[in-house]
This record gives structure tokens, C-alpha cells and sequence, in this order.
């Protein structure tokens, strides 16, 4: 590919800004009266042409300026992208909604959503802290009605999995409390395997509780993600790119089947390093719902843990640098939130 001249990298860096800006084509006198360029709209004109012929611009209809193609985006990320950080001020008020939330995972993940949709103005996508290896932490037998009881698995890391037990005989809180405490102390911080590996009890009650630990720990062995939280969904249900797709070819299908989202997320941030960002311009040949929408992806936890992953889903034209360093500061506090978790 030819190599783009500095001025050409200016005209289409400011082409992508002004396309964000507006939803709208860029003509030469937009960029000339817009951005005080010292250059004729004529020579503008001239590189547009190029930077079209190049394939990194698109001219939507014959009297339009010109739009970034998903090749303009991708250098635009890649080459043009200035790495900053927040202002202070912003990392501040983020910083001040998670330490004013009351402690744990099941408050702070909804509010990552919550504060990456109202920053990025986008659809954000938060999944729990998922186990690299699941470790049983603590049980709690609950009894509910007749002979049912409620069984609450929690795993190291936060994890937290459910199932209905029915029971032979009805047994009280005070006999099911004991149980728990029993399995508890047999199975702290055992990993499935060692739980497989326990010999049989005497009291059918506690084979039948470790048994339905077994099956937990196995479906959660499974997983790709944890649970997923989103957020924001109004703030792209009114821009173009979102307005014009059949149901079937929506971007909002990777938001509706789990499975599509699994695999994206497994193809691209659980592959990476916990904190690198991953941006995906137009589905990248793969995905073909999202054409005209990036997708701006990290990952976040506790290396060799437990790790989940967050980012948004937005057009694809969205402020590039301020999204990803939001992206990146969120992920920043989620790794130290788990790790304190995981300490206490």
C-alpha cells in the first residue's frame, strides 16, 4: 500500500473527525473553513481524490464529500490515533462512583456498564470476572419450601452459581446449616478435580449436595464469559448506522445471542494480555453484522486467575482516542477492585 504523505494524513485525520462529528459527508470547504487549513480547497480536493483512489475514502453519492471507508478507519486507529490518557478531572468522578458503591462484584459491574455507556455514548458490554481454573470458596444451604432447599455456590473470584436441591426428607435450617459447614470444610479451595476425588459420605444428604457441587463447577469450567451486563443501548438505537439493518443482520445480534458474543470475545481480548485493547472496525471480514460499527474490547481481572472482559459497541465513527482510553482507565480500576476482592 502506498505510503501516505503528512498532508494527506492531516486531511484524513480531520475527514474521520469531522465524519464523527456530524454523520455527514466532508467536503473541501468544510476541512478549509472548519480547520483554518493553509491550503486551497483545490489541493484538498487533490488529496481526497487520492486518499479515495487509495482506498481509504469513499464518496457516497456523485455531488457528496467524502466518508472514512473501514481501510480509512483501520489507519486512522493504527497510525493516527493520539495514545492519551483522561483528564484527571474524569478519572477522578469515575474513580469517585466505584469507591462510593458498596463493595463487591455484583455492584461493581453493573456500574462499569452504567459509567462506560455514559462516557463512550455507545452500548457498553461488561462480563463478570470468569475463573481461569474454578475453585470452590463457600456454600450456603437455604431452605425454601417443603423439601426444597437452595443451594448457593460461590467461587474464589466472586463467582456465584445456584441450584434447586430436592430433598427425600425435610430437613431444617439448623441441620442444612450444618451440612453447609461440613462441605465446607472439606472443600476450601478445592479445585474440581480434588471434589470429584472425595469418598463418599455415610449421610446420602451431603453425596447428594457435593454431587450437585461437581455439576456447578463443571458447567462453570464451561464458560467462555461470566454473566453479561450491558448498557446504554438508547444512545445507538437513534444513529444512522443502527437505523437502516433487517433483524436479522442487526449489530445488536451479538447483544441478543450470547453465543456469537462468546465468540468474539474468546477470538480476540481472551487471547490477549489483561489490559490490552482490542478495536474491531466493520466486523473485520468476520462478523458480518457489525459492518459500519466498531467494537472496542480489553481485558480485565487478575492474570493467571480470573479475568473478564469490557468495552462498548458503537458506529463507527466514534471518538477513537477518548473511548479507548475510557475503555483502558475502567479496565484499570475492574483489575484492582478484583484483585482486592480476591485478597479479601
Amino acid at each position: 500500500m502506498k505510503e501516505l504523505t503528512d498532508r494527506q494524513k492531516i486531511i484524513l485525520s480531520l475527514i474521520v473527525h469531522e465524519h464523527t462529528r456530524t454523520a455527514q459527508p466532508v467536503a473541501s470547504k468544510a476541512l478549509i473553513s472548519g480547520y483554518s487549513l493553509k491550503i486551497s480547497s483545490a489541493t484538498v480536493r487533490i488529496e481526497m481524490n487520492a486518499l479515495t483512489e487509495m482506498g481509504f475514502l469513499r464518496q457516497p453519492h456523485t455531488s457528496a464529500g467524502r466518508v472514512p471507508t473501514e481501510e480509512g478507519y483501520r489507519f486512522f486507529v493504527s497510525n493516527l490515533v493520539q495514545h492519551t490518557t483522561l483528564p484527571s478531572a474524569t478519572r477522578n468522578t469515575i474513580a469517585h462512583q466505584f469507591y462510593q458503591s458498596r463493595k463487591g462484584l455484583e455492584y461493581w459491574l453493573p456500574l462499569a456498564a452504567s459509567v462506560l455507556a455514559n462516557q463512550s455514548q455507545a452500548v457498553s458490554i461488561v462480563t463478570a470476572p470468569h475463573s481461569e481454573k474454578v475453585t470452590f470458596k463457600h456454600l450456603e444451604l437455604i431452605a425454601t419450601r417443603a423439601s426444597q432447599v437452595l443451594m448457593v455456590l460461590v467461587l474464589v473470584g466472586g463467582e456465584i452459581q445456584q441450584q434447586i436441591l430436592s430433598l427425600d426428607t425435610i430437613r431444617s435450617q439448623e441441620q442444612l446449616s450444618q451440612a453447609a459447614a461440613q462441605v465446607n470444610h472439606l472443600c476450601e479451595n478445592a479445585s474440581l478435580e480434588q471434589i470429584k476425588n472425595l469418598s463418599p459420605f455415610s449421610d446420602p444428604f451431603l453425596n447428594q449436595v457435593v454431587a450437585a457441587v461437581n455439576d456447578q463447577l463443571s458447567l462453570a469450567s464451561k464458560l467462555v464469559t461470566g454473566e453479561l451486563y450491558l448498557d446504554g443501548l438508547t444512545n445507538v438505537l437513534a444513529e444512522p448506522e443502527f437505523s437502516d439493518y433487517r433483524p436479522d443482520n442487526s449489530p445488536l445480534r451479538l447483544l441478543e445471542e450470547r453465543p456469537m458474543l462468546d465468540d468474539l470475545i474468546a477470538r480476540t481480548v481472551l487471547t490477549e494480555e489483561i489490559g490490552g485493547v482490542q478495536v474491531l472496525i466493520g466486523g473485520e471480514n468476520t462478523w458480518h453484522e457489525l459492518q459500519n460499527c466498531s467494537v472496542i474490547l480489553t481485558r480485565y481481572g487478575v492474570p493467571d486467575q480470573l479475568s473478564g472482559a469490557l468495552g462498548i459497541l458503537g458506529p463507527m465513527r466514534m471518538p477513537y482516542s477518548q473511548t479507548i482510553s475510557t475503555v483502558r482507565y475502567i479496565a484499570e480500576l475492574m483489575s484492582s477492585l478484583v484483585s482486592d476482592n480476591l485478597v479479601n
